[in-house]
């Protein structure tokens, strides 16, 4: 592993990516630091209760400590990720937004457009939501206009900057930016959440013997991401010989290899924002008590919901990046064949079909592990600000860290170097 690291900082194009997506990263802990002015952030983390089992403790998580210090990125990247899956929904019934995603780069440069203008509205709405809040538990100074909405511009303007952010690291850094963002985020929440389980067993808040459970739970998580992340089913792909002036091309077996879990950690990613967005602006109306009795965080309708999402964004994922009409068609033009099946829309249909059998398991192991922590507080009895670490934060984590592997893996390949996958 040593030596591949070292590998990977010789290759000067390679180095260059990673050293830039660290510095991109420090720059976005760094801000997760400064304050949003004119507002009391001890008094509101109290008031929203963060280290709680609450809905406010999960988006805490996901922000970092970004959202319990009330900095200028407080509301994370949930309004880019909400914005994106609106979008994409829209493309599947706009035919406007769809020719536009079919028209190459070009058309997606408008799509990402849009997508910006909708997450500066969603992060416009959720501050103004926010502020109103503050405003209300009296932890602002300035309960002015004009200190309002400084609250309000500070709060979308860190949103927007962490898009941005996230752009530059998936355009000239390496792996995934807004992914990467959120598993920065989780990891530096990791010491607290130790901190956290040793006072507790200190204080015998809890019992060692469940610490170990947990952390025995949390091995075994681990090992089963990585074992349905990284399985596939190898379709095999014979391709014809062709004479092509004096060379002779193809003639050589290969295989499409489609994964269990296609989508990755972004179904879990899209099911957790679409779930907080709406959950958290619930907070600000009267009826909010009857809202978190049947879908607040933890409840069995807050669950099921997760479950479905979770399900519907692996297979709407999954057909977002995976096409086989597409993958059919290119076989097709380049001479290649499934054996036992007549190239064109044949193999399109069994390529779909397999997908759809393989994809069920991956959805249900997903939305296993995003409830798990609710299963694993009623067996270990470990605090809420310790098990925020299991289910979706270890799935995040092995997932993108997984991803980010592959990507420097892949470069390392490509200039005949030994990578960290063995």
């Amino acid at each position: 592993m040593l030596d591949a690291l070292r590998n990977s900082l010789k290759i000067p194009d390679l180095r260059r990516k990673i050293l830039y997506t660290a510095a991109m990263l420090a720059v976005f802990r760094a801000g997760s630091f400064i304050p949003v002015p004119g507002v009391n952030a001890t008094a509101l983390a109290q008031q929203l209760g963060v280290d709680g089992g609450n809905i406010f403790g999960f988006l805490n998580l996901f922000t970092g400590g970004a959202l319990g210090r009330f900095t200028v990125f407080a509301l994370g990247v949930s309004p880019y990720i909400t914005a994106s899956i609106v979008i994409q929904l829209l493309t599947i019934v706009i035919p406007k937004l769809e020719e536009l995603s079919k028209e190459g780069p070009e058309g997606r440069r408008i799509i990402t457009q849009y997508t910006r203008y909708a997450t500066v509205v969603l992060a416009l709405i959720q501050a103004f939501g926010t502020t109103m809040m503050a405003k209300n538990w009296g932890v602002t100074s300035n309960s002015s206009f004009f200190g309002l909405l400084l609250i309000m511009v500070t709060l979308t303007a860190g949103t927007a900057f962490l898009m941005w952010l996230g752009e530059k690291i998936s355009e000239k850094g390496i792996g995934n930016g807004i992914s990467l963002l959120i598993f920065v985020n989780i990891v530096a929440a990791m010491p607290g959440g130790a901190v956290n389980a040793v006072k507790a067993v200190g204080e015998g808040g809890l019992s060692i013997f469940s610490l170990i459970l947990y952390l025995i739970i949390a091995v075994v998580v681990i090992a089963a991401v990585v074992m349905v992340t990284q399985g596939q089913r190898r379709v095999p792909v014979q391709y014809a010989k062709r004479v092509v002036g004096r060379k002779v091309y193809g003639g050589q077996s290969t295989h499409i290899p489609l994964k269990v879990n296609q989508a990755g950690v972004i179904p879990v990613i899209f099911a957790s924002s679409v779930l907080t967005f709406p959950l958290t602006l619930a907070q600000f109306i009267p009826a909010v008590d009857v809202i978190n009795r049947w879908i607040g965080y933890g409840t069995f309708g807050y669950n099921l919901l997760y479950v479905i999402l979770v399900v519907f964004f692996t297979y709407f994922y999954t057909a977002v990046t995976f096409d086989p009409i597409e993958v059919a068609t290119n076989m097709k033009k380049n001479g290649g064949y499934i054996p036992g099946l007549r190239p064109g829309k044949p193999t399109a249909d069994y390529l779909d079909r397999v997908l759809s059998r393989i994809t069920l398991p991956g959805a249900i192991f997903l939305a296993v592990i995003a409830v798990l922590p609710f299963v694993v507080a009623a067996v270990t009895k470990v605090p809420s600000n310790i098990l925020y670490f299991g289910g979706t934060g270890l799935l995040i984590i092995v997932g993108v860290a997984l991803d980010t592997m592959q990507q420097i893996e892949a470069h390392l390949l490509m200039r005949h170097y030994e990578g960290f996958l063995k």
